[in-house]
């Protein structure tokens, strides 16, 4: 069966708008008054619903041998955005705390802007580090999005949530930094 070519790509542009409308249903379900909780609970699954599309699209791309410059640059843009606003949105709801999610940040957009900077000579993709990272802050985010310790008083949802979160900060730093390196490689190696 073929697709259209341009399928990944329509994926991984409707992750776009879906960050944005996640974003603000999140904040708006940040009070936890019943009605709230719903609104928390569409926004939570949104999320996951939205981030998941981020192998769909790589596993269609790849299947179809259908991978693209265009995808390799925009598919991480696409995550950056969702993700971001889960983060921020955390932290406005003081669910996250800020020094943690500016870290993220900075990481993040760097690199991103590392990829626009360079974009005109070549696309950098993701190295499976970073490909690791996206993962864990999907489940990270996901895991602090969804509100079940709301509904069944769970003590260890929120432990487990802890833990998540310091986990996501040190996989961000260290893919950070190995991307860093290996631009710094790759570099060297062009200058020989």
């Amino acid at each position: 069966m073929a697709i259209p070519r341009q399928l990944p790509n329509a994926i991984t542009i409707a992750r776009i708008p879906l960050a944005v409308v996640f974003f603000v249903l999140l904040l708006l379900g940040g009070t936890y008054g019943l009605d709230d909780l719903v609104i928390r609970w569409i926004a939570g699954v949104l999320f996951i619903v939205a981030i998941s599309t981020d192998w769909v699209d790589g596993y269609l791309a790849r299947k179809y041998d259908i991978v693209s410059d265009f995808g390799k640059l925009w598919d991480p843009i696409a995550d950056k955005l969702l993700t971001g606003a889960g983060f921020v949105g955390l932290a406005i709801l003081a669910e996250w705390p800020w020094w943690i999610v500016i870290i993220i940040l900075i990481r993040e957009w760097g690199i991103t802007i590392h990829r626009f900077i360079v974009a005109s000579s070549h696309i950098v993709a993701a190295a499976w580090l970073g490909k690791v990272k996206t993962a864990v802050q999907g489940i990270a985010l996901g895991w602090w999005l969804l509100p079940l310790h709301q509904l069944i008083g769970m003590d260890w949802w929120i432990g487990v949530g802890i833990v998540l979160m310091y986990v996501t900060l040190a996989l961000t730093v260290v893919s950070g930094v190995d991307y860093v390196l290996s631009q710094v490689r790759g570099s060297r190696a062009d200058r020989s």
